[in-house]
């Protein structure tokens, strides 16, 4: 099996370790959450301490499925773990805690995204895996263990967010397997995408809709663009956790190659999220690649400095 070496090592560690850290990225998704949901859910099984350290809370939506809190790291002592593990997007949020960490305390890398550049001493990376739930899955089965109805939901959380509820052309053979077990094993999946994709507040819609009437497809590369400025989501009483669906959604538009958000995250910074399909030829990454980011060819993201404002030409950074 693929990661047998890396699997026994980090076997080692969790038996070796009484107390462990989890760090999933800053601002969560569904597959960072449910990554280092299903990873606490196991190590508390096996008699260890584990606590997760996130820069930003667990999102809203996902609380009536995850029943674990997300700690912010400057309240903890770091050093006083054992072994830390990162999970999924490791470069944003571990790489923060990182700096903090002394030599004897073990730390793990688990991540399906390419170009992965941060040290860990032990790294499980597969960018052909569709998310990080999907190679946590993997462990759990090497290691033969069974699939309580917790894990099987929160692994679900991951592997449904990151295929697009199974739209996405991430979605293979084995994803579908694994849902099927996930399933058998007693995850709900309609009460998941309620959760994630369908359960809306109407601060949610309003931004979305912001964001939908703004959007316009350039004719030179069929992309389509669609700008959130801060005034956008402070007057539909929305968060930043509600831009992150707006880039899938945009990407099915017909006619479209791929799609672009630009959200303003602060007064000086610039998030931006690519997402297209492998049907429509184009490969986001090499995109996000020329701003500093990275990501998969289909599902890609980057920061700039700079703000977004509006022109009599229309939106422009300065």
């Amino acid at each position: 099996m693929r990661f047998a070496s890396e699997f026994n090592t980090l076997n080692y560690i969790i038996k070796e370790s009484d107390k462990i850290l989890l760090v999933p990225h800053t601002r969560p998704d569904g597959d960072a959450v449910g990554s280092v949901s299903a990873l606490k859910e196991y190590l508390q099984y096996l008699g260890k301490t584990a606590d997760i350290a996130c820069f930003d809370p667990l999102p809203d939506y996902f609380k009536n499925l995850i029943p674990f809190e997300f700690k912010y790291p400057d309240r903890l002592d770091l050093k006083s773990y054992d072994a830390i593990i990162a999970s999924d997007s490791v470069e944003r949020g571990f790489d923060k805690i990182k700096p903090q960490l002394s030599e004897n305390q073990a730390t793990v890398l688990i991540d399906h995204h390419p170009d992965i550049t941060i040290h860990g001493d032990v790294k499980i990376i597969n960018s052909k895996s569709s998310s990080a739930c999907e190679i946590i899955y993997d462990y759990l089965e090497f290691n033969k263990v069974k699939i309580t109805k917790n894990l099987a939901t929160f692994l679900m959380i991951g592997l449904s967010s990151d295929t697009g509820n199974f739209q996405h052309s991430n979605t293979t053979v084995r994803v579908m397997e694994i849902a099927s077990n996930l399933i058998r094993s007693g995850a709900s999946l309609s009460k998941i995408v309620n959760a994630s994709f369908a359960d809306k507040k109407i601060s949610t819609l309003k931004l979305w809709g912001r964001a939908f009437e703004k959007a316009k497809i350039n004719p030179k590369n069929n992309m389509i663009l669609t700008v959130i400025t801060q005034e956008d989501i402070a007057q539909c009483g929305a968060s930043i956790e509600d831009i992150a669906q707006v880039s899938a959604i945009l990407n099915t538009v017909p006619g479209a190659n791929f799609s672009l958000v630009l959200s303003q995250r602060d007064g000086k910074t610039i998030k931006g999220s690519l997402r297209s399909e492998e049907y429509k030829g184009t490969n986001v990454s090499n995109i996000a690649h020329q701003f500093g980011g990275g990501g998969h060819k289909f599902a890609s993201g980057f920061e700039i400095k700079g703000k977004i404002v509006e022109t009599e030409k229309g939106w422009k950074v300065i």
